[in-house]
């Protein structure tokens, strides 16, 4: 189970749990705590990728659910 599961409160965010779980998760990486470097440089290097792109998946897919709803136009409701 996704670690913002455990003790954590609800934010009401979309995505919200899973950016918690990548920022986590580069935090405790090898990359920050042994080589010193910025959450974003592990990030492009590839560390947490699992994460990204789950991240990456959900964000894309509000953008698809509001571009069916304004597409579609205003007249609809």
């Amino acid at each position: 189970m996704p670690k913002y599961y455990e003790d954590k409160e609800e934010d009401g965010r979309a995505c919200g749990g899973v950016k918690e779980d990548l920022r986590q998760c580069l935090l405790e990486s090898p990359c920050v705590l042994q080589e010193n470097k910025s959450p974003k440089q592990c990030l492009r290097e590839g560390h947490c990728r699992s994460l990204q792109m789950t991240f990456f998946a959900c964000k894309r897919s509000m953008v698809s659910v509001y571009a069916v709803i304004f597409a579609s136009g205003l007249d609809a409701f």
